[in-house]
């Protein structure tokens, strides 16, 4: 990602689980913190997430890990039942890139999230920002 474009972004939303961006290229940037978050602040991100992306519109993310450490089974069952149907049934999401973290453990915890989802939400993984939001900004918006 430019510079540019992240001096064009607005912080929305911030607690222990991380930091919500809304990218005005057209999506929502998920930035993690490296410390395990509580259940309680990963639902409240997410929260705000759904908030952000049913205000501007916005059916894409981009969901930067880093450093995160590996969600929780709660977290991830959390996802997958309830907040991955909710953001493509009422926001409509269509698109998620995930720049992948460094830990391995973490990876494993994403890519169960990623084969638990329920369909009509697309992921990608990358290894770079500038490839994911590449892959975004070409990622064509149907319904």
């Amino acid at each position: 990602m430019s510079l540019l474009s992240r001096a064009q972004e607005t912080l929305f939303f911030q607690n222990t689980a991380g930091k919500v961006f809304y990218q005005p290229s057209g999506f929502v940037r998920l930035v993690w913190a490296p410390e395990r978050a509580a259940l309680e602040a990963i639902q409240a991100f997410y929260e705000q997430v759904m908030t952000l992306m049913l205000r501007t519109a916005t059916r894409k993310i981009l969901s930067e890990h880093g450093q995160r450490a590996p969600l929780s089974g709660a977290a991830q069952e959390w996802l997958t039942g309830h907040w991955i149907p909710r953001a493509i049934n009422e926001a409509r999401a269509q698109y998620c890139a995930i720049v992948e973290g460094a830990d391995p453990m973490h990876r494993l915890s994403t890519q169960s999230v990623v084969s638990g989802a329920p369909a009509g939400l697309i992921f990608q993984r990358f290894s770079t920002m500038g490839d994911a939001e590449k892959w975004l900004q070409g990622a064509e918006l149907s319904r």
